[in-house]
């Protein structure tokens, strides 16, 4: 098999089996994709618990899904970025190994974003869950900044089914495979 069929709110995607290590995944990539932006972020928002006060998503696939959240919601978004940049002043930081870069990296949180998320209740916004590695690392960093994470929303959960978050679906895991499916470390 080299590719996972998926259906949100009409729009159906191919998405390609690559490896990540150890086991192959259904990639799913938002960024550029805006009509399955969309109808996720339609379906999404129907769900949105109540009493959110602000979407916390993790630097880069997720953020337009946030965006488009955002747009549709009135609650606004901060992005936990993957780097520290220079302009940033008084920001935190947690280190997490997701299973699709399986390398550590971090996640951080401006400090001129942390009085948008001081005594804030937060939905954490991402594409896809596996481990749960970055949600915890996320959820850290958050109660470290004295936020109440009251919801996780996702496209899709992966691997073992969860119930701790909103999802549209669910994508299985596959073992590695040396022909059918791209290596995703040599796709960047």
């Amino acid at each position: 098999m080299t590719s996972h069929r998926v259906s949100i709110n009409g729009e159906v995607r191919d998405l390609p089996i690559v490896n990540v290590g150890a086991v192959s995944v259904a990639l799913l990539n938002l960024l550029g994709d805006t009509a399955l932006t969309e109808a996720a972020a339609d379906a999404l928002a129907a769900r949105l618990p109540a009493d959110v006060d602000v979407f916390v998503t993790p630097e880069v696939k997720a953020v337009p899904l946030a965006h488009a959240l955002s747009v549709r919601t009135g609650v606004p978004y901060v992005v936990a970025r993957k780097t520290e940049k220079p302009y940033m002043v008084g920001s935190l930081r947690h280190t997490v190994v997701s299973i699709t870069t399986g390398t550590p990296q971090d996640l951080v949180i401006d400090g001129a974003d942390l009085p948008r998320l001081r005594g804030k209740r937060v939905a954490v916004v991402d594409d896809v869950v596996s481990t749960g590695g970055t949600l915890a690392a996320l959820a850290g960093l958050l109660t470290e900044v004295g936020a109440q994470v009251v919801a996780t929303m996702v496209v899709f959960t992966e691997g073992d089914e969860r119930g701790d978050v909103i999802a549209l679906g669910h994508l299985p895991l596959y073992p590695a495979s040396s022909g059918a499916a791209v290596d995703a470390a040599a796709k960047g």
